[in-house]
């Protein structure tokens, strides 16, 4: 079993930054791949981003890639998503996730075996 906390959401204005942090705790950390989500009232949950075992690999939705930037601290047992150049549609629940089975970086939230509660990032315009 895994438990993952997240930390680091709140309101911020267009064109600002977040940090958000996924701390773990529970299984080995460094044997899952991470991930971050999002979901906004009345839409599915999407992928944003996802990072490997060791961190050499990452992956990005079209929609974050220039913007956002997966990493993770095996020793610390957390990964971040530093966020900039926040925009309204960026507003959203963010979700950390954790996939146990194989180093692939996978962007379809079914293959995730473990969640967070969740944090808040609202951009103002």
């Amino acid at each position: 079993q895994v438990q993952l906390v997240e930390s680091g959401g709140g309101l911020v204005q267009a064109g600002g930054s977040l940090r958000l942090s996924c701390a773990a705790s529970g299984r080995t950390f460094s044997r899952f791949v991470m991930g971050w989500f999002r979901q906004a009232p009345g839409k599915e949950r999407e992928f944003v981003a996802a990072i490997s075992w060791s961190g050499g690999s990452t992956h990005y939705a079209d929609y974050v890639k220039g913007r956002f930037t997966i990493s993770r601290d095996n020793a610390k047992n957390t990964v971040y998503l530093q966020m900039n150049s926040l925009k309204p549609e960026d507003t959203a629940v963010y979700y950390c996730a954790a996939r146990s089975t194989e180093n692939l970086l996978s962007s379809r939230y079914r293959t995730y075996d473990y969640w967070g509660q969740g944090t808040q990032v609202t951009v103002s315009s």
